[in-house]
């Protein structure tokens, strides 16, 4: 079973290289972020057209998340991320998939640092974190995956000094972010490629891409009873150079019977 996620940065614009890639990879599970839509706006049918079933909690302009699923209607369990009433972002969605619970989310940025949307990033993972824990409780296969705006070690960016001042890469998020795995989830990229080095990310701007000045914050966390079936995990990094692409590349796992 593949499992994906992929930060599309706006599925009308990426719609066409979206599609092609659900075809040609053909994951069973699919998690985009960004979608930068309007409910009544998400583009369903598209998908039904190439026997995907999808649910999804969009929002004006920016944020935005969806679940797709091949051939089966993915079944919601959350909407948002509980915990702050006041919270009207569209950033969190769960539902159950053959027997998996998938949470997929789009973590605050957090830039700029420091400020309210700093302060805003950090509880969002405490929040974050809470939930997780009731899921890991539940002792149900769960993958925790999407874009976390976070990098979480030195050798997961091009450059530590181009990015030292960024939220991404403050202790606070870094902390953050290794609470949780402490809490007993484990990154499965970083599992499969502990020296680093895997970029799933590259700006459009400064040639970021062409230079290959890329980082991870793109993760799939699994609990336990994924992680022990756990066979491959993969990059799609030949996608962010196709034309009108996303600056995100799609990130996978594997996960055996």
């Amino acid at each position: 079973m593949r499992i994906a996620t992929y930060n599309i940065n706006g599925i009308k614009a990426r719609l066409p290289r979206l599609l092609e890639w659900l075809e040609e990879t053909r994951p069973a599970v699919a998690c985009l972020q960004e979608i930068k839509t309007q409910d009544e706006g998400f583009p369903a049918a598209e998908f039904e057209k190439i026997g995907y079933h999808a649910i999804w909690h969009g929002q004006k302009s920016f944020n935005g998340v969806a679940i797709l699923a091949d051939g089966t209607k993915p079944e919601e369990k959350q909407r948002g991320l509980p915990g702050d009433d006041t919270d009207d972002h569209s950033r969190y969605l769960e539902a159950d998939v053959a027997g998996v619970r998938i949470a997929n989310l789009y973590l605050p940025n957090g830039n700029p640092h420091p400020g309210p949307k700093f302060e805003y990033k950090l509880s969002w993972m405490e929040r974050l974190r809470t939930r997780m824990r009731t899921l890991w409780e539940s002792e149900q296969p769960t993958i925790v995956l999407g874009d976390f705006n976070v990098i979480p070690h030195n050798d997961d960016v091009w450059s530590v000094r181009a990015m030292q001042d960024d939220a991404l890469m403050q202790p606070e998020s870094r902390n953050a972010y290794q609470r949780i795995l402490a809490d007993g989830w484990t990154d499965a990229v970083r599992t499969l490629n502990p020296r680093g080095g895997v970029w799933t990310y590259w700006d459009y701007q400064r040639g970021a891409w062409q230079r290959d000045h890329g980082f991870r914050i793109d993760h799939c966390l699994l609990s336990p009873e994924l992680a022990d079936r756990l066979t491959a995990v993969g990059v799609d990094k030949e996608y962010r150079g196709r034309e009108k692409a996303s600056d995100h590349t799609p990130v996978w796992v594997e996960i055996g019977d």
